[in-house]
């Protein structure tokens, strides 16, 4: 497949520099998202080699719809607070953990499009891995990207090429133009990472969009005007100083596998905190599986933290770990709280609390109710808590 790909990449493409001739791009009229929450499956079918999980650091071979991550693979990636979506809060990224088996992990439909019609396909795409010692010669993500109709005929491919590592988050959108054939009006969207699992191909995906060309009338011809006596001496323009837009790189794509040109313009930098590097988990972490409950973005500042027996008072027992630490050990859960306070800044801006069940009282499963205080918000943070399944709360300074 790597070798056929190769191929088409030296026959068929070229660089595509600018949006065709007389085409301007509406707004998008199809954006993927992928909502907030909870959200279903895009994917109509299972894929054979990724299957979804419901956390923010899925492992091998799976994949997530997460709004963050959290100090994944003890920092391997970055810690990504937010999506790529402007302005939604809480909304979610696709998160992929390329499989070995390198074969789809998103097969869906496009609806409302117009036949005969050129359109322009968007998608931003993050390598969320870090530049690391560990992984000098990393195996990076190159995404394939194939559109058919219901029929199964191909009516475009493209290939972002490999998708690099950076030094800090950042996000690229690739870009290609392609046309819907007569009495299409609906196209089946695949995606795969052509290269297996590996250190360094790991990414995240957002914002799909696809937007409608425009074409526009070629320029009227001004007439000549009927005076002839000089027109009055033009004033000097002042230009404006012109404030950059932020930091994005926009690529274009065409065909399969070409290497795209590239285009970046800065704003403000990047704002990276202080790295957290925690001691290795004992082994009660080690051995239970450690699902994220509730992740919280707050300002600097103090933080009270209460935690109650949520429901009948039946005989709980918890013990708490802080960054792997242990904070309290065995303490029975009522309806008076346990409370302690820990605090966030710039030189600890990372906090992960993770409740063990000791037991599971007399009404299984263990649970709880924290609540979380941090600068004048209250939160509120329902835990069930297993032998064989923990539970974390995050808890992280807003960049």
């Amino acid at each position: 497949m790597k070798k056929l790909c190769l191929l088409f990449l030296l026959v068929l493409c070229k660089p595509v520099f600018a949006q065709p001739a007389n085409c301007v791009f509406k707004s998008p009229s199809i954006t993927i998202h992928f909502g907030t929450g909870n959200v279903p499956d895009l994917n109509t079918v299972e894929p054979d080699d990724y299957s979804r999980v419901a956390n923010s650091c899925p492992s091998d071979g799976h994949y997530a719809y997460t709004p963050y991550t959290s100090d994944c693979f003890r920092g391997d990636w970055f810690t990504l607070t937010e999506d790529h979506t402007p302005g939604d809060a809480n909304g979610n990224m696709l998160l992929v953990n390329a499989s070995w088996n390198a074969g789809p992990f998103l097969a869906t439909t496009l609806t409302g499009l117009k036949s005969n019609t050129t359109y322009e396909f968007g998608v931003w795409l993050m390598n969320v891995c870090r530049i690391s010692d560990k992984c000098p010669f990393p195996l990076l993500p190159d995404i394939f990207i194939r559109l058919q109709t219901p029929a199964g005929k191909t009516v475009a491919q493209f290939a972002t090429g490999d998708v690099p590592r950076h030094e800090a988050p950042h996000w690229t959108q690739y870009r290609a133009v392609f046309t819907t054939p007569p009495s299409v009006t609906s196209l089946r969207v695949t995606m795969q990472d052509v290269h297996p699992g590996g250190c360094g191909n790991d990414f995240a995906l957002d914002d799909i969009t696809l937007r409608e060309c425009v074409k526009q009338p070629p320029p009227a011809t001004s007439k000549k005007p009927a005076t002839t006596q000089p027109l009055p001496a033009a004033k000097p323009v002042v230009k404006k100083a012109i404030t950059p837009p932020p930091l994005t790189t926009q690529k274009r794509i065409t065909a399969v596998a070409q290497n795209p040109v590239e285009t970046t313009v800065v704003t403000k930098p990047v704002t990276v905190l202080k790295k957290v590097t925690l001691p290795p988990p004992p082994a009660i972490l080690l051995a239970r599986a450690n699902p994220v409950v509730k992740q919280i973005t707050t300002t600097a500042g103090d933080i009270k933290i209460d935690l109650y027996d949520n429901g009948e008072i039946d005989g709980d027992t918890v013990t708490i770990y802080h960054n792997n630490v242990l904070l309290v050990s065995h303490a029975r859960l009522s309806q008076t709280p346990i409370s302690f306070h820990i605090a966030v800044d710039p030189a600890q801006p990372h906090h992960e609390l993770v409740m063990v069940a000791n037991n599971l009282g007399s009404i299984p499963p263990n649970t709880s109710l924290m609540i979380v205080t941090a600068n004048g918000k209250r939160y509120q943070v329902f835990i069930s808590s297993t032998e064989q399944k923990n539970a974390k709360v995050v808890i992280d300074l807003e960049q």
